[in-house]
C-alpha cells in the first residue's frame, strides 16, 4: 500500500487562489482535479492519497470531502478550521467524525507574523485539536521551525507533522540552521516529518536527486523511518518536476533501505499518523 501523504486540488473561480497569479506560478495556474491526478498515481503505483488544504475556508473541506465520495482512493482530507476563532471547536465538530477528515492545517508560512503559531488565540485552537485528537500539519519555513519543540511540549497528545521538511534552502545548499531546529523538534515523539515539497526548494530547472540527499538523510537521522512519510506536493511540484520524477527522486535518494523502512515511509507512517482507513 503506497500512500502519497500530501497532494492538493484546486479549481480556479471556486476559491481565492491569488498566489497563483505570481508570474512564476503560471505553469500551474489552471484546474487540478482528481481526474488529473488519477492517471499519475496509476502510472507510478501509488494506491491512496491524502489531500491537504489550500484555503482558509471551511467550504474547501466540504468540497473535497465530496470529492472523496466520488474518488475512493482519496483516503484522507487535511482541512482547515479557524484556530484563532472562538468558533474553532464548533467548526471542528462539523467535520471531525467524517471518516476521511483526518487533520487540520493553516498556511503559517504566509502569515506576516513569524510568531503566529504561538499566539495565545491560536494556541487555544491547537488545544481544541489536542482535545479531539485531530492531527495538525505544520507548514513552516526554516525560521518558524524553532517553534516546533515548544508546541510539541505544550501539546504532548497532539500529533504534529512537519510539512515539506520545513522547506530548507536546498537551492542555496544551506543546512546547518535547519538541521539544529529539526533535530530539536524530532526529540518529541508526537512530531513527525513529511519527505515532500523538496524539488520546489531546489533549483527548479537544474535540480537532481543528489541535491535532496543530505536533507532526506538528515530527516531520517532525526526521525527514523517510523516517523517519516512520503508526499509529492502535487501539483505544486509540477513547477520543478513531474509526479513520477518526484517519486523516483525519493526512491533514488533513499537507496537500499530495508523493506520495513520502505513500507513505513511509503505508507505505514501516514496510516498511523492520520489514522487512515485504507
Amino acid at each position: 500500500m503506497i500512500i502519497d501523504a500530501h497532494q492538493h486540488f484546486w479549481q480556479l473561480g471556486r476559491f481565492d487562489y491569488g498566489w497563483l497569479d505570481e508570474p512564476r506560478h503560471a505553469p500551474i495556474r489552471r484546474d487540478f482535479l482528481p481526474s488529473d491526478l488519477a492517471p499519475r498515481i496509476q502510472e507510478v503505483g501509488v494506491d491512496r492519497t491524502v489531500f491537504v488544504q489550500t484555503q482558509h475556508n471551511v467550504e474547501e473541506n466540504r468540497w473535497v470531502l465530496q470529492l472523496t465520495e466520488e474518488n475512493p482512493w482519496i483516503v484522507g482530507v487535511v482541512g482547515w478550521v479557524d484556530l484563532a476563532s472562538p468558533k474553532c471547536e464548533e467548526q471542528l465538530l462539523e467535520f471531525k467524525d467524517h471518516p476521511k477528515f483526518v487533520g487540520v492545517r493553516h498556511i503559517v508560512q504566509a502569515e506576516p507574523d513569524d510568531n503566529f503559531i504561538v499566539r495565545d488565540d491560536v494556541m487555544r485552537g491547537l488545544a481544541v485539536l489536542e482535545k479531539h485528537r485531530v492531527p495538525y500539519d505544520l507548514l513552516f519555513f526554516v525560521q518558524h521551525l524553532r517553534h516546533a519543540p515548544m508546541l510539541a511540549k505544550r501539546f504532548p497528545n497532539l500529533p504534529l507533522v512537519i510539512d515539506h521538511i520545513s522547506k530548507p534552502k536546498i537551492k542555496d545548499g544551506l543546512i546547518d540552521d535547519w538541521r539544529k531546529d529539526l533535530k530539536a523538534a524530532a526529540a518529541y515523539p508526537n512530531v513527525w516529518c513529511k519527505l515532500s515539497g523538496m524539488v520546489t526548494e531546489a533549483d527548479w530547472k537544474t535540480w537532481n536527486p543528489a541535491d535532496l540527499k543530505p536533507y532526506v538523510e538528515t530527516a531520517l537521522e532525526c526521525f527514523g523511518a517510523n516517523r517519516c512519510m512520503f508526499g509529492t506536493d502535487w501539483p505544486v511540484c509540477e513547477l520543478a518536476g513531474t509526479y513520477r520524477q518526484v517519486y523516483d527522486a525519493l526512491v533514488e535518494v533513499l537507496g537500499p533501505i530495508s523493506e520495513s523502512e520502505r513500507a513505513r515511509i511509503f505508507g505505514g507512517s501516514a496510516i498511523e499518523f492520520y489514522g487512515l482507513k485504507v
